[in-house]
């Protein structure tokens, strides 16, 4: 997957990004991700994306719980563009955002806004924006193992299409889509390379397989 015109580089990311922590909801770079916005400090945080540079960080709550209203958060997340969005009738917003890079969180902003902002260090992840070469991934182990994971878990697969994706564009996709727990999910998104992810994508496949436990559901943004 190509980058987009429109997509800024990585000397011309902002300094701070608002986030939206939601559990179970993974955007990787060079993925997309559909959002449904209903609550009104999100709503007002898609408000001023779009006034501004259309960018949101996605970052998943920890387990652990804390504030139910700024529950603590992984340290590791990954920005979107806003790349379209459209109004519903009851006030909602359908979103959908593409990957860019990942961040770390290096301090969370003082609230001055409904929803949170934070600083983002983006060194780590400059890779993010250069373009894997194919032949790094175990391809047809892969695939392998989603026919009979997406079998005994009743999800449709477009072999044709997946066959034709591009090695990372593949991985995105799969680690984005299947219902992984939020800590896998996690796992998933920290990974230090599109190797090392595939690894992790085809082990958790294999797992669910063999071990024959429904993984959690898909979230619902």
């Amino acid at each position: 997957m190509s980058r987009s015109v429109f997509d800024p580089g990585y000397s011309e990311l902002p300094a701070t990004l608002p986030i939206f922590p939601l559990a179970g909801a993974l955007l990787l770079p060079k993925g997309r991700l559909p959002l449904n916005i209903f609550e009104p400090r999100y709503l007002a945080m898609t408000r001023d994306a779009l006034k501004g540079e259309r960018l949101i960080g996605m970052v998943q709550p920890q387990e652990s719980g804390g504030d139910a209203d700024a529950p603590a958060v992984y340290r590791t997340g990954c920005v979107g563009r806003l790349v379209s969005f459209s109004e519903t009738d009851d006030g909602r917003y359908l979103i959908a955002l593409s990957g860019l890079t990942r961040f770390h969180i290096a301090e969370e902003l003082p609230r001055d806004r409904p929803y949170r902002r934070i600083t983002a260090d983006w060194q780590p992840f400059r890779g993010d924006f250069d373009q894997a070469p194919a032949g790094l991934i175990d391809r047809p182990r892969l695939l392998a193992a989603l026919k009979p994971f997406f079998e005994r878990f009743g999800i449709a697969g477009d072999w044709k299409s997946l066959e034709g994706t591009h090695d990372e564009r593949l991985v995105a996709v799969l680690a984005m889509a299947c219902p992984f727990r939020p800590s896998e999910k996690q796992a998933l998104l920290e990974a230090v390379d599109l190797a090392e992810r595939a690894r992790l994508l085809t082990a958790l496949v294999e797992m669910a397989v063999l071990g024959g436990e429904q993984p959690d559901d898909a979230p619902r943004h």
